[in-house]
């Protein structure tokens, strides 16, 4: 299926649902999409030193700042983050939709945001559908480090956490092996990757112990009884929340933008606070 079908279908369905089933037009459309709720979940990530035990991250994910999502509404969502006081932020992918210089105007408005050890982030289709260099340099200016395929060690004291980025899935060239170069089975990995259900095979990995992606937007739509009528390509097995995924964890973020024709209903944008856990403090709790 190529991008434009892609979108048509998702787009088609998804509004069909909406207002011919529920007719919620104005609640899907104008209150929903920006009535943003903070996901909080606590994660026992493997081999994490007792040092790093309580670090916060929060995650936001498919800002897709275009058509569908306002400036205003980004700048409310990175407010809240701020507010958060994460001691990282990651950003899962898709930060534009259709003009990849929209990223400029993203880039000024995630300056607001100076977690003590930084902001990182993966691409996401969009990011390649527009023009990826682009997003990436204008990302990158904005003081975000993206990580394509690649890793950092976080230090804090003599402990550390390391944060890899895998490339996108969908449109890109994604290597996990050279995602993970010089990591070690006894040291903690969180890998941001944008389309969630190649966790079947990345969380094989015994090195990788946390997962964090976005992509599906939950569905924007989630019918009671039903859940998601449509959901994207790489994002159907798992299109939001927490799952334990071979012995790692996945989390699936819904998303904060929407792509055409713009409605969410049941299935809020969000920013997840991710606190770190390390089984050694929970052993002696």
């Amino acid at each position: 299926m190529n991008r434009r079908s892609f979108l048509k279908s998702c787009g088609t369905l998804i509004l069909g649902t909406t207002l011919a089933g529920l007719g919620g037009g104005v609640y899907s459309t104008l209150l929903e999409p920006e009535w943003l709720a903070v996901e909080r979940i606590s994660i026992s990530l493997k081999h994490l030193s007792p040092a790093l035990h309580g670090l916060r991250l929060a995650q936001l994910s498919d800002l897709h700042l275009g058509t569908c999502t306002d400036p205003s509404f980004i700048k409310t969502v990175i407010n809240k983050a701020a507010e958060l006081d994460p001691d990282l932020v990651v950003l899962t992918g898709d930060y534009v939709y259709e003009q990849a210089d929209m990223v400029e105007q993203l880039g000024q408005l995630l300056e607001e945001l100076s977690p003590p050890y930084g902001i990182w982030a993966c691409l996401g289709n969009h990011d390649y559908w527009t023009d990826a260099a682009v997003v990436r340099s204008g990302l990158e200016r904005a003081g975000v480090q993206v990580l394509v395929n690649e890793n950092h060690r976080i230090s804090v004291g003599e402990a550390g956490l390391i944060l890899a980025g895998l490339d996108d899935t969908w449109s890109g060239v994604p290597d996990l092996e050279q995602a993970l170069k010089g990591t070690l089975l006894d040291e903690p990995v969180v890998l941001l990757a944008h389309e969630p259900d190649p966790a079947d095979y990345l969380l094989q990995d015994e090195r990788v112990g946390l997962q964090l992606s976005g992509h599906s937007h939950g569905g924007q739509v989630r019918l009671p009884l039903i859940g998601a009528p449509v959901l994207p390509y790489l994002g159907s097995r798992y299109p939001a929340g927490l799952y334990n995924v071979h012995q790692g964890f996945l989390y699936v973020n819904r998303g904060v933008g929407m792509v055409p024709p713009g409605v969410r209903f049941n299935c809020r944008p969000e920013i997840t606070e991710i606190t770190l856990q390390s089984s050694e403090v929970l052993a002696q709790v």
